[in-house]
């Protein structure tokens, strides 16, 4: 919805601001110049980024769309589903949550949040540590340095995508210039034609640099920026579940290990103490 709604006041303030100083919308209607700008940019965006990269933007630019699932819905499910296996683990033994831990899908305690079973990733990080913890002997700083050690490698890996974004919107400026210095060279053919036939040329031309401007800065790097910021909110899916882990490993009860692992989140998603117990309770 934020995105919808800072495209709309982006481009109303743009275009009104023009039109209302007397300019013609139809002027600014370029195919050409769009075809040079936006073609090179995703050539360029194809050559620079390897296959999982690509299909990655795709689906990040998708979930600005449609919501980024990592609310506090979501947080709030990750830190009752861990509550339920850290207390089933301490009521019957570490050895009892090992069928919930090797087939999720059929356990009736991860199937009862589906939100948490769709991240396959993160459901993945959750039931390797949880198998580590049921069949070895690891000491708490060894498991956590673990856990922080693959925390980093998915950060580095859910910023690909903002980054390669990010790196497309700083050249279409420069793709603008190229449209620009194109359509300049193709002016040098009516330079015979009249005044009225080189304005319309040149216009034409520095429309290109417009839209490279326009999209760059407009458009393309705020999404950049989106999408870095829905990454922070999944990483700290990853973060909550490593300090509930090693709160639990620690020897701390299970209500007590999942409030380390509330105290991860960020403050604007994090569900409050009371909130947290109540939902707990009722599942």
């Amino acid at each position: 919805m934020l995105l919808i709604i800072g495209a709309v006041v982006v481009v109303a303030s743009v275009l009104g601001g023009y039109t209302l100083h007397g300019g013609n919308l139809m002027v600014l209607w370029q195919p050409t110049e769009v075809l040079i700008i936006f073609g090179a940019a995703i050539g360029s965006f194809v050559i620079a980024n390897p296959l999982h990269t690509v299909k990655e933007v795709f689906r990040g630019a998708l979930r600005q769309l449609t919501g980024s699932p990592f609310n506090k819905s979501f947080y709030v499910d990750l830190l009752s589903l861990l509550y339920e296996i850290f207390d089933k683990s301490r009521k019957q033994g570490v050895m009892a949550i090992e069928e919930d831990i090797d087939n999720p899908e059929s356990s009736q305690i991860f199937s009862r949040y589906p939100a948490i079973m769709k991240s396959k990733e993160l459901l993945a990080f959750i039931t390797d540590y949880l198998r580590i913890i049921s069949s070895g002997n690891m000491a708490t700083h060894e498991l956590e340095g673990m856990m922080e050690n693959e925390i980093d490698s998915r950060e580095h890996e859910l910023a690909e995508p903002s980054h390669a974004v990010h790196k497309i919107a700083d050249a279409l400026p420069g793709l603008g210039i190229v449209a620009a210095v194109l359509g300049i060279v193709i002016t040098m053919n009516f330079l015979s034609d009249g005044p009225e036939r080189i304005g319309i040329s040149v216009a034409a031309a520095l429309v290109g640099t417009f839209l490279g401007i326009f999209m760059g800065y407009g458009f393309v790097g705020p999404l950049s920026a989106a999408m870095e910021h829905t990454a922070k909110y999944e990483l700290k899916a990853y973060e909550c579940t490593k300090s509930a882990i090693v709160a639990t490993v620690s020897g701390q009860a299970p209500q007590m290990a999942i409030e380390f692992g509330r105290k991860a989140l960020p403050t604007d998603k994090r569900p409050g103490f009371q909130e947290l117990n109540d939902h707990v309770r009722s599942k």
